[in-house]
């Protein structure tokens, strides 16, 4: 009997032409052999992987992609359901069948002269029943060994699979990398995803944003739990209990710096569990639960180095079973090790940019690519919890949602309750990064860090994630923060890294019922000298500024936020409408 994965595979094959078919078992032989062939492979002309110093960063290699193909693009990913409201505001909207057309033109014969690497993996711990089931097939061996790195690739996958229907199916081919054929086609209904002209992660590997986020979040609203753009940690106090938190930010705004926190408060301790995406339910006693589908990091190198995050730096440097690949950033000649920004002090004087050319110490360029990569496994990392293969995940007793914002949003707030939590995740702006194409610092509205990767109508996701508030017995506590106040200089107010422990410990506290707050316009404030500041040197006028509402800004804010909410019309829900018609009275407006 042909399995619905063989017809897959076959269906697959007639379409894109390749010249070999490679089906991938995800085991340590195959690891190596596909590394050795990815460093005698050139795409335009480029080695596809260049072994790095491995002293420095063992099982270490480096790929550096086409200047064109740099990060996610936006603007030609689609979500193609059946109508166009379905889809949302939020989203680029295709018909279906119109959808399909365009990306079998691109795809018919385009995996000629190349190898179709066939991907069998499981989004999630295979022995969990929150897992998912995939299969990708793409002509990238970067792809290739990234998803292995990304997920569960190999035998167990096939095993869970078996003789069903039921898994999702990637469609990936780089093609010639040109960016006016760049799409990525979502079809939710179908569990499927299409996507050519693009070997960059977010575009390329389909178990990440594509699916565990636009198709996992429909699904979700399906099945009535929720894929979310979230960090995992649990938090150890001095007594041993661990507090479990979700946490959500737009990208190349701190996740993963919060997610490998190292405490400056003694006898704390945080416990990762995942730095991007988690998979939400609600458990048979009525609690969250939260797991982490993937199986590795895909995070932003600028910025990442001791001081800021040096659990991440260990990870990057720990060899275990998958090799750790950089992206876009330079190297350093002298020694052959990856560079970029924020790794070191000084600026090493024999680089090679991310453009393969030399670099010119007193350019005003990067040496990097801003938003350069690294992908390395969650087993590296040294602060891995015990919990994380848990098939049940973790409990979750808070939610904390941020941005990147220079003023109006205070350092940190408590939401009153759900609702009110749910409107708060619902109004965010960030100023806009590198992860994304577009003009960089601009402020862009960011529901729940999830404006790009909702695969569906927004309306309809602020309903669901009110009504998961009604299943949840005890709903764990709603946070909002904002780590990049800046002051008239310009200058950040808050130190940020390390020091945003502090305000982990009050979160935690406030869990606890240990600490109370003050009511203001917007949520509830910390009490004076509730946050833990022993040791650090910080003004009691520059604390005070970081935890205060300046009315003018917020009634500006509100105004952002009404043309935001006017965009999906009557699918805002009226619980948050009631919750911004109060927040205008308290405001005076």
């Amino acid at each position: 009997m042909t399995t619905p994965m063989e017809l897959f595979i076959k269906k697959m094959q007639d379409l894109l032409q390749p010249g070999e078919v490679y089906r991938m078992d995800g085991s340590q032989e195959e690891a190596e052999r596909l590394t050795n062939l990815a460093q005698e492979s050139e795409v335009d002309g480029r080695i596809v992987l260049k072994k790095l110093n491995a002293q420095e960063y063992p099982n270490s290699y480096y790929h550096r992609s086409n200047p064109n193909d740099v990060a996610r693009t936006e603007h030609l990913t689609f979500v193609c359901t059946p109508t166009k409201e379905q889809a949302g505001p939020n989203n680029n909207w295709l018909e279906p069948s119109a959808a399909k057309e365009k990306m079998m033109r691109l795809l018919k014969d385009a995996m000629k002269g190349r190898t179709m690497y066939v991907i069998p993996f499981v989004m999630g711990t295979p022995q969990s029943r929150y897992a998912k089931n995939c299969v990708q097939v793409t002509d990238s061996v970067y792809v290739a060994l990234s998803m292995r790195v990304m997920s569960r690739v190999g035998k167990q996958a096939v095993e869970r699979i078996g003789n069903s229907s039921d898994f999702f199916r990637g469609v990936h081919s780089i093609g010639d990398v040109n960016p006016d054929r760049r799409f990525i086609m979502h079809f939710p209904q179908e569990n499927l995803v299409m996507s050519f002209g693009s070997g960059y992660g977010g575009n390329a590997l389909l178990g990440k944003k594509c699916y565990s986020l636009r198709i996992g979040s429909y699904l979700g609203y399906q099945e009535g739990w929720l894929a979310e753009h979230m960090i995992i940690i649990g938090v150890q106090a001095p007594d041993g209990k661990v507090t479990y938190f979700l946490g959500a930010f737009p990208s190349a705004c701190g996740k993963t710096n919060l997610a490998l926190l190292e405490s400056v408060l003694k006898g704390y301790k945080v416990w990762t569990m995942g730095d991007d995406i988690a998979w939400v339910n609600v458990g048979e006693d009525g609690q969250l639960y939260a797991i982490n589908p993937e199986a590795g990091f895909f995070g932003v190198a600028p910025g990442t180095g001791v001081n800021t995050n040096p659990v991440m730096m260990k990870t990057l440097k720990n060899d275990k079973f998958f090799p750790t690949l950089f992206t876009n950033t330079a190297v350093d000649n002298s020694n052959n090790t990856p560079w970029w920004e924020g790794v070191s002090k000084g600026v090493p004087s024999d680089l090679t940019d991310w453009q393969g050319q030399k670099y010119d110490k007193n350019s005003s360029k990067s040496a990097a690519h801003p938003n350069s990569r690294f992908t390395v496994s969650i087993y590296n990392c040294p602060t891995l919890s015990s919990e994380y293969d848990n098939p049940m995940g973790v409990p979750i007793s808070g939610i904390i949602f941020g941005g990147r914002r220079r003023s109006t949003i205070p350092l940190v707030y408590e939401a009153k309750n759900w609702n009110a939590g749910v409107f708060t995740a619902s109004i965010i702006g960030s100023e806009t990064t590198a992860a994304s194409t577009g003009q960089v610092g601009a402020v862009r509205r960011d529901p729940m860090a999830m404006l790009p990767f909702c695969g569906y109508n927004m309306g309809d996701y602020f309903r669901h994630w009110l009504d998961m508030g009604k299943k949840v017995k005890n709903p764990p506590k709603i946070f909002m923060v904002n780590w990049f106040r800046k002051d008239e200089d310009g200058k950040f107010m808050w130190p940020g890294f390390r020091d945003n422990s502090r305000i982990i410990k009050w979160m935690i506290d406030r869990v606890e019922g240990k600490t109370g707050v003050v009511e203001s316009e917007i949520g509830l404030f910390p009490e004076d000298n509730a946050i833990d500041l022993n040791g650090l040197d910080i003004k009691k006028e520059t604390m005070a500024k970081l935890l205060r509402v300046d009315k003018e800004d917020w009634k500006k804010e509100i105004v952002m936020i009404e043309e935001f909410y006017a965009k999906f019309g009557d699918k805002i829900p009226k619980e948050l409408n009631n919750c911004l018609a109060e927040l205008k009275n308290k405001l005076g407006m």
